[in-house]
């Protein structure tokens, strides 16, 4: 029987959109939407980091950036966590391959522009009016006549956990690579029809067959898979932290209504901060962290670490 491994994890997004250029550009082409002169016909890989990981995320993040023939460049993210200032970090590595093309260019106006697509899969976007829509697409427009655009930044956002294929004939291919992303893994045994009649989806199922992959690869998926599991053991850490915060600040205001509300606020937000740092130093220790990672998590001291049981 034939099994396969997760295309979004790391070793394996890179084997098949970081090594294949023609499924790198059929992924640009459908999740842009790009039609016509738009579309992306040839490009080149670019290595070179932008900005250094964080050392708690940094098996989290993969990274795919190109440059096509007409100089735009794309960078290419499969986010596996989602963190408050994912959304910063994405704006500032978009900002700095704008900025690095003058580099090469002194030019200003001879800048191009820079997409940034991001495939997350976690949800973010929670609200209501927001539940069923997985795809965000951001641009710099005028608030007022959104059709006035300062072009040069792009931003893609999809929240793979809310997509549904709906069969849309001018989304094809793009539910194809997000059906791609969301159907195959290591529990598939057998590939739906619909993928394997698409050409490139079909090359890039034979790339994730574990077969494909040596036994160093294999090992390498493993621990990867093992370091996701601690970092999403931390931030799930950092949620009940700041719940526990909330809590925090919201007995302290109760305590406030007595004392004075401005008191009482400042209090409970100091209250919840010590509980998020006693609930962060509780899961670090579980998960085998050292003195000096969790005091970089925390800031607490070695004593006040020590003392956490």
């Amino acid at each position: 029987m034939t099994t396969y491994l997760d295309p979004k994890y790391d070793l394996i997004f890179k084997r098949v959109f970081g090594e294949h250029k023609n499924l790198c550009i059929s992924l640009i082409n459908s999740l842009l939407m790009f039609e016509g002169d738009q579309r992306v016909a040839e490009i080149e890989y670019q290595t070179n980091e932008l900005i250094p990981e964080l050392p708690i995320l940094k098996n989290s993040i993969v990274d795919v950036r190109c440059t096509d023939k007409a100089g735009r460049q794309f960078i290419v993210e499969m986010q596996m966590n989602w963190t408050d200032d994912f959304k910063n970090r994405v704006l500032l590595n978009a900002s700095k391959a704008y900025i690095l093309q003058l580099d090469s260019s002194k030019e200003v106006k001879l800048l191009k522009p820079v997409y940034s697509i991001n495939l997350v899969n976690r949800n973010f976007e929670t609200s209501p009016e927001m539940a069923n829509e997985y795809y965000h697409h951001y641009k710099i427009v005028n608030i007022k006549h959104t059709d006035k655009q300062i072009k040069g930044l792009e931003f893609v956002f999809i929240e793979l956990p809310k997509f549904r294929p709906s069969n849309r004939s001018d989304r094809r291919l793009l539910e194809l690579w997000l059906r791609f992303l969301t159907e195959i893994d290591e529990c598939t045994t057998e590939v739906p029809e619909e993928l394997l009649a698409e050409p490139d989806i079909r090359e890039a199922i034979g790339y994730v067959r574990e077969s494909a992959f040596s036994k160093a690869e294999k090992n390498a998926y493993d621990q990867y898979k093992i370091n996701l599991i601690t970092v999403n053991s931390i931030l799930s850490s950092l949620d009940e932290a700041k719940e526990a915060e909330k809590r925090g600040m919201e007995r302290g205001m109760e305590r406030g209504m007595e004392k004075g509300m401005e008191k009482g606020k400042a209090e409970g937000k100091a209250e919840g901060k010590a509980e998020e740092k006693i609930e962060i130093t509780k899961k670090a220790k579980i998960l085998g962290l050292s003195i000096e990672q969790i005091q970089k998590l925390t800031n607490l001291t070695k004593e006040e670490i020590e003392e956490v049981k």
